[in-house]
């Protein structure tokens, strides 16, 4: 698994646990809809740490937050 696809199922999983679509995620974070989209669509798209960090202040929790989740516990995440 790539850190990419972790990061879009934790985001896919936060929006659940909120009750919110990606959609209005994106509107109470402030980001496009295209941003989370490319994360989808092409597959080489890699998020920002600024798209993290404005995800984590639109739903209010720490960047330990965010990363503190079993997803991330392996640490053998591919990088080609």
């Amino acid at each position: 698994m790539f850190l990419k696809d972790a990061i879009e199922i934790r985001i896919n999983n936060l929006c659940k646990e909120y009750n919110i679509t990606i959609n209005k995620l994106c509107t109470i974070c402030g980001i496009t809809q295209s941003t989370l989209a490319n994360l989808k669509v092409r597959p080489s798209t890699n998020i920002s740490t600024l798209t993290i960090l404005r995800i984590c202040r639109g739903l209010n929790i720490s960047i330990e937050d965010f990363f503190h989740d079993p997803i991330f516990q392996n640490n053998y995440f591919d990088d080609d």
